[in-house]
């Protein structure tokens, strides 16, 4: 008897152990959980359909937003009307379990009407709460719940950023919750107590950028690494103490590509202009930076690049959309793809596979290569247009295009 106890009690522990080890399946964030685009938990299948398997469809209005899943739910901040909105659905059958709203009335600038009036920041999952940023500049703390806003601070709808409002996706460290927030040429990246929303501390040292944040530790030292206006800067996480800035401005102001980092390594791209990899270090007792490579064949916009070991791959603004792959360590263009692949696409990567979301809303599925574009499949995804990552979790696929989100996934 005792025998079969211990051999009864090691399965057991063997099951909870496997349990533990098991990647998470959750999207809490903007490209992911470690905001690199990388998917935990995806197992190809043995053959890839001809099609996928729509679910459900529900309408949700306007935005940029990615789908935010934890668990069996999945979040969608959108704008309905004149509303702001963070809406929660059943992830299986997309029945709405709660919708949150407060009014935020606003009117595009001419120059970006084609752009929608948004929201365009990805809302960030933290300890049972949302939290985003609206066009104007409001930032809520949502209760994932019931939908009820535990804080809110008010935004200022004259002093936007120009072109693509607030597009930066705020990021959670240590207990703080960190947004870029004002308008062009002004405005301070901010944290707030994620707990009860006072502010810890704040930076105003560049007007916003269009790009995210990644956070990273460097010689033991937890940073936020991001673009602003006209700068790639890195902030002490803990105090928001500048600890190094390098320039970096783009064509038009309108700095949009999340920075790609890789250990020390950090790649960033403008409108327009070169990718540039640097390293970040102490030098001296000083925080400085180091030009590693610069590629003009490789400008990037409104795209961001993954990293697969020593490969960066990710989509050119050049010849109407050029994919490519760079050596890591060289900055080295080792392959291009066909031109006129698109406007915009919306890369991940799940162990060697590249899932690429385009904006005319089909599903590119590729292999890892060193030597070409490798495409294994293509699905249609969306009639709209699909400006919005995808949010990937095990074999769900969530896709938010102009107004509507819809699931599907590989099998039947």
């Amino acid at each position: 008897m005792r025998r079969i106890m211990i051999g009864i009690l090691l399965v057991v522990a063997g099951g909870a152990a496997s349990q533990a080890q098991r990647p998470s399946t959750d999207w809490t964030q903007w490209r992911g959980p470690n905001r690199d685009g990388t998917i935990a938990a995806f197992t190809p299948p043995a053959a890839w359909p001809d099609a996928l398997v729509q679910r459900w469809k529900v309408e949700i209005g306007t935005g940029y937003a990615t789908p935010i899943v934890v668990g069996d739910r999945v979040y969608q901040f959108s704008r309905i009307g004149e509303d702001e909105t963070m809406t929660a659905f059943d992830a299986a059958s997309g029945k709405q379990l709660w919708r949150g709203s407060y009014p935020a009335p606003f009117t595009m600038m001419s120059a970006t009407v084609q752009h929608g009036p948004g929201p365009k920041s990805t809302p960030v999952f933290f300890n049972n709460r949302l939290y985003s940023i609206g066009m104007t500049g409001v930032v809520t703390a949502w209760d994932a719940a019931s939908g009820k806003p535990v804080w809110q601070k008010p935004g200022d709808p004259k002093n936007v950023p120009t072109f693509t409002t607030h597009a930066f996706s705020p990021v959670v460290d240590r207990g703080l919750v960190i947004f870029h927030l004002g308008g062009h040429n002004n405005g301070a990246i901010t944290a707030f107590d994620a707990n009860d929303g006072s502010q810890k501390w704040s930076w105003s040292g560049d007007g916003p950028g269009y790009g995210s944040p990644v956070v990273v530790t460097v010689d033991g030292t937890r940073q936020m690494v991001t673009i602003t206006q006209g700068k790639v800067v890195g902030l002490d996480t803990a105090s928001g103490a500048l600890l190094w800035e390098r320039p970096f401005k783009s064509n038009n102001d309108t700095n949009s590509v999340t920075p790609v980092a890789a250990g020390s390594t950090v790649v960033v791209s403008g409108n327009g202009g070169p990718s540039v990899a640097f390293s970040i270090g102490r030098k001296g007792g000083q925080w400085a930076t180091e030009l590693l490579w610069e590629n003009a064949d490789i400008p990037a916009r409104f795209n961001d690049p993954v990293v697969t070991g020593d490969l960066l791959i990710g989509m050119a603004q050049r010849n109407t959309g050029q994919y490519f792959g760079v050596d890591m360590k060289t900055g080295k263009t080792l392959w291009t793809s066909e031109p006129r692949q698109g406007a915009k696409s919306a890369l991940q990567r799940a162990g060697n596979l590249i899932f690429i979301l385009e904006n005319d809303g089909e599903l590119v599925v590729a292999r890892e290569s060193k030597t070409a574009f490798d495409v294994v499949k293509r699905y249609k995804v969306a009639e709209a247009e699909t400006w919005s990552q995808p949010a990937i979790s095990g074999n769900r696929i969530f896709v938010k295009d102009v107004s509507t989100l819809t699931l599907w996934t590989l099998n039947q």
